[in-house]
């Protein structure tokens, strides 16, 4: 079984019946990751394996210390023995560092786990923010708004997003360049 299949059946087993609106959107960004495959070649399965665990750290279970990436990286690295560079993705995904800086666990998150190649990075954030709360498609843009509309202006998670703005939409025009050579190549 592959990281991917393995992830997923994680995944299922932590929020299925729990948090079955944050299940239906990681198997969003999951569906997302896998169309990515073209651009990823061998990180593909990576990548699809992070798209499923990248909100783990929501499950009931897990919960340590409110911060969704750190308590998902650490259930992943401590309990599953996960292998570290999906425990990077996991605790990177979406700018995590800008929020762990609004939570005070800037040191811990990147004392704890290093960052993953960039391209990686954005290829997660692509999927993620591309991706609904039900696991719908949606553009960058409508996901944002989705997500200051969701927690207000003032919360700690919206404010992080600002900051994170302009990160996110340059990767994912990104990764949308990126499968845009690929379609014109293929079709050259």
């Amino acid at each position: 079984m592959g990281q991917a299949e393995w992830a997923r059946d994680l995944a299922r087993d932590l929020l299925e019946t729990t948090l079955p609106r944050r299940w239906a959107h990681v198997q969003g960004v999951a569906a997302q990751a896998e169309s990515l495959a073209p651009i990823l070649g061998d990180d593909a399965d990576i990548l699809i394996a992070a798209a499923y665990l990248h909100d783990i750290g929501y499950a009931p279970g897990l919960v340590d210390t409110g911060f969704h990436p750190l308590d998902g990286a650490r259930y992943l690295r401590d309990v599953v023995k996960a292998d570290a560079r999906l425990c990077r993705l996991v605790a990177h995904h979406t700018c995590a560092v800008n929020e762990a800086r609004n939570r005070n666990l800037f040191d811990a998150l990147t004392t704890e786990f290093g960052e993953e190649r960039p391209d990686l990075m954005d290829a997660l954030t692509y999927c993620d923010i591309t991706t609904g709360p039900d696991g719908q498609r949606l553009t960058a843009t409508e996901r944002l708004a989705e997500i200051h509309a969701r927690y207000g202006p003032d919360h700690l998670v919206s404010r992080s997003m600002t900051v994170s703005t302009p990160r996110i939409m340059a990767a994912v025009r990104a990764v949308e360049a990126a499968l845009s050579d690929v379609r014109q190549a293929g079709t050259g």
